[in-house]
Formats: structure tokens, sequence, C-alpha cells
């Protein structure tokens, strides 16, 4: 769980655009808290970047993925381009 800090810290993070990704009320109502093996983007166009941005910001903030939100990853990212991903570690507060 993170401290109101981190949330703060996230909440604020203009230095990379995959942090943050203004979407409709209703697709992040949609989307809530589940993960990649319980949710995805209705827009298939969107999958691949939908990913890469997850992994790039759960990597720049440290975090851990579930082995159901792993497998998911994996096997979404099979039919993607697998573009390399750059994602220097944010320094947490």
């Amino acid at each position: 769980m993170w401290s109101a800090a981190e949330r703060q810290a996230y909440a604020n993070d203009l230095d990379d655009r995959r942090s943050l990704l203004a979407v409709h009320d209703s697709a992040n109502q949609s989307k809530a808290d589940r993960d990649p093996s319980q949710w995805m983007p209705p827009a298939a166009t969107a999958t691949c970047r939908y990913i890469s941005d997850r992994v790039t910001v759960k990597t720049r903030r440290g975090l851990s993925t579930d082995p159901a939100e792993h497998a998911a990853i994996q096997r979404i990212t099979a039919g993607c381009d697998n573009p390399a991903i750059t994602a220097p570690r944010v320094s947490r507060p």
C-alpha cells in the first residue's frame, strides 16, 4: 500500500507521458482496479500500448505483478511488435 506522499507523487508525475492517460469516465469505471488478467481496453488497437504503458509504470514505480497478471501480460504481448521499453526508476518520496 502506498503512503499519501507516494500517491501524490504518482498523481503528479508529469515526467513520463505513460504515467497518466486521460480516458472517459465510463472506461475508467469499467476498469476500476482490475489488472490485464481481468480487463483490457475495449478498442483492440489500444491493447499493445496499454500493456506497454502499464509495464513501464510498474517498472518505474517498482511495483510487482501477481501470477495471473504476469501470465496475461505475456499472452497479450505475444501479439505485439514488442518495442523496447525504457523506464528509469522513480525515487520514492
